[in-house]
């Protein structure tokens, strides 16, 4: 009920609550995350796409999906706020979310959802920058890191942005420098060179070590 009268607070709290069963299912077999696609409650959809529990993909009695609701309702802001999220997006083969926003005349949601379908990681950039959860020294600091994991940049010698990169990366308070380098650390399509990043990545580096995030 939260979920489907836009109640974020409500909804904030109760995801708070270790036990408690953010996918049960209600009438028809609705999940709340479908409940808030279905009635555009974009808030309370970006609380829950914060949490790893909640299953977006979930389907109901008939099939539909969470995508499918918004789509089927023309909710933009809800299916923005997902794709800017990171979440697994399934957009149907039997009822194909794209197809029944074209039915509806939603032309925007169908050709958001057709170029996210085309590319992905390109989209989901551009509705970070669109929708402004890039704010801030921090943020852009956070942006490089996802453009270099995604394969969306290649950091190679000293060029300007490796510099920038660093320089960002210097002022951020130890607890972010160490959050931020564990992402790009993890990331599989990074190439970082050049003598000056090298010694600034080091430097950062040695903070994770010193926090004992890495070991051995």
């Amino acid at each position: 009920m939260a979920c489907e009268r836009g109640y974020d607070a409500i909804v904030s709290i109760l995801l708070a609550h270790y036990a408690i069963d953010v996918n049960l299912k209600g009438d028809y077999r609705y999940t709340p995350f479908m409940r808030a696609c279905k009635f555009g409650m974009a808030a309370c959809v970006r609380e829950m796409l914060k949490d790893s529990r909640v299953k977006v993909n979930e389907t109901n009695e008939f099939g539909r999906t969470s995508v499918w609701w918004a789509a089927h309702n023309n909710h933009l802001d809800t299916i923005k706020w997902w794709i800017a999220s990171g979440r697994e997006m399934d957009l149907g083969t039997h009822l194909y979310a794209i197809v029944v926003a074209t039915k509806k005349g939603n032309t925007e949601v169908a050709i958001l959802l057709e170029t996210f379908k085309s590319d992905a990681s390109k989209t989901r950039h551009a509705m970070r920058v669109e929708i402004g959860w890039y704010n801030g020294a921090a943020a852009e600091m956070f942006a490089l890191v996802v453009f270099v994991s995604d394969g969306l940049l290649q950091v190679k010698n000293t060029t300007t942005t490796a510099a920038r990169f660093f320089s960002i990366a210097g002022i951020l308070p130890l607890e972010l420098q160490m959050v931020l380098c564990h992402r790009l650390v993890g990331s599989t399509k990074e190439i970082i060179q050049g003598k000056d990043s090298e010694v600034a990545f080091k430097s950062l580096a040695e903070a994770l070590l010193w926090s004992s995030i890495f070991t051995g």
